[in-house]
């Protein structure tokens, strides 16, 4: 029995040009994407801030020196704010669920900034009753530890949690520990391999 369902947030919850649009930005002060996807998502800066160790400060210091830009931390918010928009489909489909009496959960790598300046602008907290955020536990998918995390807060057995993930390690590492766990490829894959009859109006 399913007792729990994960959703992903890029890609999935929030459109998949979100994070592209705001990377988009920084073409203005340079037209090295290769840099700019570096800094703000594959550099060590950026996964140290996502597993919490970089502080907000100190990364945003980073990406204006990255860029030869003094942006505030308040007009970077602004600028992930108006860069992110939601699936519709997807916000209707997880309200749906909680419905049913069934947990929503997210277990994603973020950083503080932009969870914090997303549910500021549309409070989409509320509609996961589980949140495993990788900077407040200290861990990044695929480390099982945020797993482990997942599983102690659903309050769930891993074979009552359902997870989907575009990484393979990722799902490979949460199969490891019991969850139910299968490779995302997309949103209508994934509502028919979670097997769930939503209500009417979801």
């Amino acid at each position: 029995m399913i007792k729990a369902v994960t959703f992903d947030l890029d890609g999935v919850y929030f459109t998949g040009d979100s994070f592209k649009k705001f990377k988009n930005i920084f073409l203005e002060y340079t037209s090295d994407q290769d840099l700019i996807d570096y800094v703000l998502a594959k550099s060590e800066e950026m996964l140290n801030f996502k597993m919490g160790i970089m502080s907000e400060a100190d990364y945003w210091a980073y990406v204006n020196n990255s860029f030869g830009i003094n942006y505030s931390l308040d007009q970077f918010k602004k600028l992930l704010a108006d860069s992110y928009s939601v699936n519709q489909n997807v916000v209707n489909t997880v309200q749906g669920i909680r419905k049913l009496g069934i947990k929503t959960c997210i277990c994603t790598n973020n950083f503080s900034t932009r969870i914090n300046a997303l549910d500021q602008k549309i409070s989409f907290l509320p509609d996961f009753d589980i949140q495993i955020l990788s900077y407040q536990i200290g861990a990044i998918k695929p480390d099982p530890e945020i797993f482990q995390a997942l599983i102690n807060q659903s309050g769930c057995l891993p074979t009552e949690i359902i997870f989907a993930d575009d990484k393979e390690a990722n799902v490979l590492s949460a199969q490891a520990l019991g969850i139910n766990a299968f490779v995302y490829q997309d949103f209508g894959h994934f509502i028919d391999k979670i097997g769930i009859n939503l209500p009417s109006s979801a």
